[in-house]
């Protein structure tokens, strides 16, 4: 085993050395000078006079902070990480050849911009001229690369357009659903998950699983190689050559629970400044680097500012000067599981329609580290890559996915909303958005408010898409919802609009099986209307409470219905009763009626779990949603024993006594420090992804916090419902269009993923205390905040 890297301190600050105030960097590939302002924040703030130069500065400064996030991004796209890692990585870059987007690049890159290509181009090329740096001093390489002992890989445009971060993985719950028909029956099925929206029995999805999809067989590792390439690397201090493999139900039991978002939009009827305001909070995985990337893209016919991804041109979120706009995650479902009858004569033939067809198939060789290439044999139906094949039964299994589809590289679209200059114009440019699902919202200086959905929607005729189906021709798309199709509103009459991933389509919408069926819990919502709602004239500083917000909507069904069942028999109980009585419902850092209550509510979910979801299930359905507990709770049905009112007090009781001795054991005996936020409670603490690599002082250089926190996973500040918060919302915006200087903004840990650089974790406390920065739009406001200023010359 390799010994812990150890790095000097004047290794680490080496680039601290090359700050200046101003400096001046000759840059082959510019056509004419462009100034880049860095803020004391870390905003990059780029003035290019045209447009070629100012993308190839966003790769450029995107590259000089990220280089290996970028790196990681690069392989990933192309399907060589196993060419770094070893043959634990196999799997995954089978998988991304697999899913690989092979069409037309000509056509693909003019969809996100009439001037696409040059765009992306320009932006690849910027990126490579710090790689080509970078390789040629590799002193200053970046710690991730020396402890790899590997150069960063110069990019192409099929980098930018690669869709193997799809973000929402509809195929995996479809697979396990198919899985609990099978065991449990339609109707149990029904009952163990929250599909949304039924309004009465007759319009509950359907859920059989039709002749041609054998129920046991679905037990098999159909998706593994799906599976493998849509999970994140990770890099593990047991084996530090050949990658890790881990549970990716677990992991995808999580994210799929917390890859969340808020954004609202409020009228400036009802805004202190008389302008509309607009609010965002993308949640995802808590890391560092952060996910996003701030910058501000200043050149003739570009003038905006936001974050997004550092691999992409543009920003997925921010403003210009006429408006300002907002995504959360909208789950639509456009992936489905075939299953083929294949010719027992030749496995290489499908049954479709009556006939054997045969497969396409493709070649390709992938490099694997420390061994010889491996030479991969794809295979494709008519509706995708063939994921398994079941030899012995004579089955195969594709995967029809939307977002293999032309204009599916996720949020490379914006380009277009950054130039919008009216809700008309934005519209437009969201119908070329068409992965992921998202919910996008505007808000504009002439006083208009909106909400349009946006993503690929394909139209299932005759099936709900939430469990496999027969690929043989019974069961085809109908196309895809139109823009106009998709649920939108434009200046609603309540003077606000507010998504937090919730389903909000009417009863009467008449594409239940094209949008989907599968949300998050309804609470997040139900609260930012109830703010917003309340009559009040609000500001920004409103705004930040509000998504700083730890209140617990199931708190205030869950709590009274505890008060009245339980007696208290010991002073640990009598206390925790008083607590909670006179709780308000927030779980902040210092509230002990908190911490109680997250314990509890914990408790409760996983008895009700081991009570009426079978052995044989569990590994299919890794919890129940808040929002089925509280239908248990409020309306107990018959599973839960022939008393269901009696077993449901039971169950309020037995697990509240059960909260108190778990407290115990993990916070001690002493009451009074039972705070919520604290290290061995609620809190954070993000490691870099090289933490157990190195030594105990560069450690300390690495890894961020433990800090305390608030929330938990069903308040508007979502921090998720473990100890430790592993998801949320590192990145913030707050815009009113009476002034965009005013903007507010953060982006935890920082901006630079050096932890030499000032801007590595200079956001981390300031974002754990709920607080943010100015981000500034004129160039006067920026000049005076200003930390240091690029020339770069051609």
């Amino acid at each position: 085993m390799r010994r812990p890297f150890v790095l000097f301190l004047s290794t680490l600050l080496l680039p601290l050395s090359l700050a200046h105030a101003q400096q001046t960097l000759q840059m082959k590939g510019l056509k004419q000078p462009v100034e880049v302002i860095r803020d004391q924040w870390g905003i990059s703030h780029i003035y290019a006079q045209n447009e070629h130069d100012l993308f190839f500065a966003q790769g450029y400064v995107a590259a000089t902070d990220r280089l290996f996030q970028l790196e990681l991004w690069r392989r990933q796209a192309t399907g060589t990480v196993a060419e770094l890692l070893g043959p634990g990585e196999l799997k995954r870059d089978l998988g991304t050849r697999l899913f690989m987007f092979r069409e037309n690049r000509e056509q693909e890159m003019a969809h996100y911009h009439p001037r696409g290509k040059s765009i992306i181009t320009a932006y690849v090329a910027g990126i490579n001229a710090r790689v080509a740096e970078m390789r040629q001093d590799t002193a200053r390489l970046p710690l991730e690369f020396k402890l790899l002992q590997t150069l960063p890989g110069f990019w192409t445009p099929d980098v930018v357009i690669s869709r193997h971060q799809g973000l929402i993985s509809n195929l995996t719950s479809e697979l396990n659903i198919g899985r609990q028909v099978h065991l449990l029956g339609e109707e149990k099925t029904r009952e163990l998950n929250w599909f949304h929206p039924t309004y009465a029995p007759e319009k509950d999805p359907k859920l059989t699983l039709e002749k041609g999809v054998e129920g046991a067989a679905l037990f098999q590792d159909i998706l593994e190689l799906y599976s493998a390439f849509r999970s994140p690397v990770r890099f593990r201090k047991e084996d530090k050559s050949t990658g890790e493999v881990f549970d990716f139900q677990e992991w995808y039991a999580t994210e799929k629970e917390y890859v969340g978002s808020n954004n609202w939009v409020l009228s400036g009827q009802y805004t202190q400044s008389g302008f509309p305001m607009l609010a965002n909070d993308p949640h995802r995985t808590q890391t560092t680097p952060s996910l996003r990337y701030w910058v501000h893209l200043n050149a003739p016919g570009w003038n905006v500012v936001g974050a997004g991804e550092p691999t992409l041109p543009g920003v997925s979120v921010g403003h210009n000067e006429y408006g300002a706009w907002g995504i959360t995650i909208y789950s639509t479902d456009n992936e489905d599981l075939y299953v083929y009858d294949t010719n027992p004569d030749n496995p290489g033939q499908y049954h479709y329609q009556g006939k054997w067809v045969s497969m396409t198939t493709l070649t390709d060789t992938i490099p694997v580290k420390g061994q010889v290439p491996y030479v991969a044999t794809l295979k494709y139906t008519r509706h995708g890559p063939v994921v398994f094949e079941d030899t012995q039964n004579h089955k195969a299994y594709a995967v029809r996915a939307g977002w293999r589809e032309v204009g599916c590289s996720p949020y490379l679209a914006s380009l277009r909303m950054n130039q919008a200059k009216s809700w008309e114009e934005f519209r437009e440019a969201c119908s070329y958005s068409r992965l992921p699902g998202l919910n996008m919202v505007w808000a504009d200086r002439r006083g208009h408010i909106g909400w349009q959905v946006v993503g690929l929607a394909p139209v299932r005729p005759n099936w709900s898409g939430l469990v496999p189906v027969p690929g043989d021709g019974r069961f085809e798309w109908a196309g895809y919802l139109p823009i106009k199709q998709l649920p939108h509103v434009a200046n609603p009459a309540k003077g606000f609009w507010a998504t937090a991933n919730n389903n909000q389509i009417t009863a009467d919408f008449p594409h239940r099986n094209a949008i989907g069926w599968e949300w998050s819990s309804p609470y997040r919502a139900q609260r930012i209307e109830e703010v917003l709602s309340a009559g009040q004239r609000l500001n920004l500083q409103d705004f930040a409470r509000l998504q700083a917000d730890y209140l617990s909507v199931p708190a205030r069904t869950l709590v009274p219905m505890l008060l009245a069942q339980v007696a208290p028999q010991t002073d640990a109980e009598r206390e925790a009763l008083d607590w909670l009585r006179s709780w308000d419902y927030q779980l902040h850092p210092d509230a002990r009626a908190a911490t109680v209550y997250a314990e509890w509510e914990n408790q409760l979910k996983r008895a009700l779990y081991e009570r009426v979801v079978p052995q044989n299930a569990r590994t299919h359905l890794r919890a129940l949603s808040t929002k089925v507990l509280l239908d248990y709770v409020i309306t107990p049905p018959a599973s839960l024993g022939t008393q269901p009112l009696a077993q449901r007090d039971e169950l309020l009781k037995s697990t509240f006594q059960s909260t108190l001795s778990a407290l115990a054991s993990r916070l001690g005996k002493d009451r009074s420090r039972w705070t919520y936020g604290q290290a061995a409670n609620k809190h954070i603490t993000i490691k870099h992804a090289f933490s157990d690599w190195v030594d105990e002082g560069t450690r300390q250089h690495l890894d961020l916090g433990p800090v305390p926190r608030g929330g938990y996973g069903e308040t508007v500040n979502n921090t998720g419902n473990t100890p430790n918060q592993t998801h949320g919302a590192s990145f913030r915006i707050l815009v009113d269009t009476e002034n965009w200087d005013k903007t507010l903004g953060i982006n935890s840990p920082g901006q630079s993923a050096d932890p030499a650089d000032p801007h590595y974790r200079d956001l981390f406390e300031l974002w754990a205390k709920n607080q943010y920065f100015p981000v500034y739009f004129s160039k006067e406001k920026i000049k005076a905040v200003a930390d240091r200023t690029w020339i770069l010359q051609p």
